[in-house]
């Protein structure tokens, strides 16, 4: 049975931030509870893995690990907090002397390509629209609203009858957006806020009070909030559906019906 690892589990700028004083990162630069690097996951079947998303803490993530070389990636959509370790990634491709493989849906590739031109003499990149298998996963793809940051995708994952979804960036989704969610045994969902006040057009993923209407629609059997902002003291008591947990640095889950 595969393993899901959470590398990191914060937003685009992580936690502590280096100009916030605010008791959640003065908390995090202390005793740490609340420190997050950018929101990553690692897929582990016992003897190789492959890992979502690769942002600026991946070489710290690695180390955390203890992993010396990844050959696999799956990228969610091109901005930095998802892409900014492919330099390190690339150059470690190079020391190790073998090609990575980075597969994202079409229109992503270009746009790594052009903030990274040098990446193809280490990294192949493959586009994944019309799905692809990576240990046994069967794997779909599809483009969800990111509100003012424009779009990103989600990725849905079946295998021995177990499935879920793993959807960090999106807000306001419609139901073109949530049919792949449905009835997953597992939804991944990114949260930056507990309640996010700021007008809506100006907001880019979901709050948790608005992730708990998206639940009580597409019906997981658990849900692990990630993405989460400074605003999240995991030292409070927050009022959250029975089967969400809030991801930290670390946690394991298999993914496979019995355990968890």
């Amino acid at each position: 049975m595969d393993t899901l690892v959470f590398l990191g589990t914060g937003d685009a700028m992580g936690v502590p931030r280096v100009y916030c004083s605010c008791e959640t990162c003065m908390e995090a630069r202390s005793s740490g509870d609340n420190a997050r690097l950018r929101s990553s996951v690692l897929i582990d079947n016992g003897s190789d893995f492959w890992v979502i998303d690769c942002g600026p803490d991946w070489r710290r993530q690695m180390e955390l690990q203890g992993r010396r070389s990844m050959h696999r990636l799956l990228v969610t959509h091109p901005h930095f907090d998802h892409i900014g370790g492919l330099p390190e990634w690339a150059d470690s491709c190079r020391w190790m002397g073998y090609r990575g493989e980075l597969y994202a849906p079409a229109e992503v590739i270009p746009v790594i390509q052009r903030q990274y031109p040098w990446l193809g003499g280490q990294i192949d990149m493959i586009p994944c629209d019309d799905g692809l298998e990576l240990d046994g996963w069967q794997i779909r793809t599809w483009r969800v609203n990111h509100g003012k940051n424009g779009y990103s995708y989600a990725y849905r994952l079946e295998k021995d009858g177990y499935t879920w979804v793993y959807c960090p960036d999106s807000i306001s989704l419609g139901p073109e957006e949530t049919k792949h969610m449905h009835g997953a045994d597992l939804l991944v969902l990114g949260t930056s806020f507990y309640y996010e006040s700021a007008e809506l057009s100006t907001r880019s993923v979901y709050d948790m009070t608005e992730a708990a209407e998206l639940l009580d629609i597409v019906q997981p059997v658990r849900a692990v909030y990630t993405h989460m902002s400074h605003d999240v003291d995991m030292r409070k008591d927050y009022i959250l559906p029975g089967n969400v947990t809030l991801a930290v640095t670390g946690l394991k889950l298999q993914l496979g019906h019995g355990e968890g």
